[in-house]
């Protein structure tokens, strides 16, 4: 087999990997890249292969950086089978569809033309098809093809890591992302005991999260400091699993009055309809772990509480500024590299009483690592906006792995495993995350370039 690295190499974002064995061609993730830009300039240059020579593209997980090429691909030629867990099928959609405008728009600044458009999403579409965890999947030959296994990543719902195996039995695992477990409402991350390669995901192969059972105590903290001072508490939050895990803990807390009372608002369209698939899956056991299966069950609405409330059209979202502080809004981006948590960040920033709370990895370049980092005034609509406003974070509502995390997934992977392929990281993530895998593992490690091929 031949490994070629397209993306994520010594990155975070654009997840994008060529496997050759054979005539057949697949690509495991097709991701945007992702930065000080919504669309980085990469987005728009060639892929590092032949879109209509690929036979099929495995999809890990919905998040834009691993599908958000998907339609560019179509556009340039692709027509074979794209496969993903059902979830990331309906994820996906949703999140391509939403992205459109905001690729479109940047097009138009930068005077360049849109990558893609609706159809190109629509007619990717037509190409998904969808498959269980632990279901075989082959692609290519009845001879020489490639064996498939999905396995539950733990990251979001329906994220999986994937087995691929050649015909004599060597095996390359793909982590995809790992999750950061116990998490609210998915399964834990599952392990493999063999395999002859691994490409591992670093984006916290530094760190080491806060604990867990912590968070929601943390999240209590913030609340009431925030409302006790009469302030607006600011989160910027990932449309997808970041708000709805909010939702769950938020849902604990306001029913056992553990927080004082204040609106919170959901100022995100593209959040509320996600949630809207957490409940076509909710009575699900493949995707939800027991204790959200439990609530489910008890028909417990923890996407629906007392003092929630949903802004889906623009003038709601506008409304929330005739509501006085103290209140709660939580909107995407997750980065605050576009969407409506922009302007109640323009609005906000610069009160002392207020504050903004990361729960989210913040990529480098972005504007919320930028305020995360210390920022004392940040261009919001081209206008400097001093921040004042206290500046909160919880580690442990991040959806990934940390080192230790990391590290426990491999362990089980480590006596026959020839080499791990350190990605999907910034490189301050993976050079400590490779040291330890080789103290501790004694597994060898490698960290690819950019286009860099490799024999299996």
């Amino acid at each position: 087999m031949k490994l070629t690295f397209c993306g994520a190499a010594k990155n975070v974002s654009g997840a994008n990997y060529l496997l050759e064995s054979g005539k057949t061609k697949i690509l495991i993730d097709c991701g945007l890249n992702q930065g000080s830009s919504f669309c980085e300039r990469r987005n728009y240059e060639p892929f590092l292969y032949e879109p209509k020579t690929i036979e099929a593209v495995l999809i890990t997980h919905a998040h834009l950086d691993h599908i958000g090429r998907l339609p560019k691909l179509y556009k340039e030629g692709f027509r074979g089978k794209i496969f993903s867990t059902p979830p990331t099928k309906d994820f996906s959609e949703e999140l391509l569809i939403d992205s459109e405008h905001l690729l479109r728009r940047e097009a138009e600044e930068k005077k360049l033309e849109s990558i893609y458009d609706l159809e190109d999403i629509n007619k990717t579409m037509a190409l998904w098809e969808t498959i269980g965890y632990h279901q075989k999947l082959k692609i290519g030959p009845a001879v020489g093809g490639l064996e498939i296994e999905f396995y539950d990543a733990g990251h979001i719902l329906g994220s999986a890591f994937i087995e691929i195996k050649d015909e004599n039995g060597k095996s390359v695992v793909f982590s995809g992302d790992l999750g950061n477990t116990p998490a609210p409402l998915v399964k834990d991350t599952e392990t493999i005991k063999k395999a002859d390669y691994v490409l591992i995901e670093s984006a916290y192969g530094g760190r080491i999260h806060e604990d867990n059972s912590k968070r929601r105590d943390l999240l209590e903290d913030v609340i009431e400091e925030t409302v006790e001072s009469n302030g607006v508490l600011m989160i910027p939050a990932f449309a997808m699993e970041r708000t709805q895990e909010l939702l769950f803990e938020l849902d604990e807390l306001v029913r056992n009055d553990r927080i004082p009372k204040a609106p919170i608002f959901i100022d995100s369209p593209l959040a509320i309809k996600l949630t809207s698939v957490y409940k076509k899956y909710s009575q699900n056991p493949d995707y939800f772990d027991n204790e959200a299966l439990s609530l489910f069950k008890k028909g417990d609405a923890i996407f629906n509480f007392p003092g929630l409330r949903l802004s889906l059209t623009t003038e709601q979202s506008k409304e929330i500024n005739d509501v006085r502080p103290p209140k709660i809004i939580i909107a995407g981006s997750g980065m605050s590299e576009g969407g409506r948590i922009l302007h109640h960040e323009r609005r906000y920033l610069s009160d002392p009483k207020s504050a903004i709370l990361f729960i989210g990895y913040q990529v480098n370049g972005s504007l919320g690592r930028r305020i995360l980092d210390g920022a004392k005034t940040v261009k919001i609509f081209r206008e400097e906006i001093p921040v004042r406003c206290k500046i909160k974070a919880i580690g442990g509502y991040s959806a990934h792995a940390d080192q230790k995390q990391l590290l426990a997934w491999l362990k089980p992977m480590r006596l026959n495993l020839k080499k791990a392929f350190i990605v999907q990281g910034e490189e301050s993530e993976m050079l400590p995350l490779s040291q330890k895998i080789k103290d501790e593992l004694a597994i060898e490690t490698h960290i690819p370039s950019l286009g860099e091929e490799v024999m299996l």
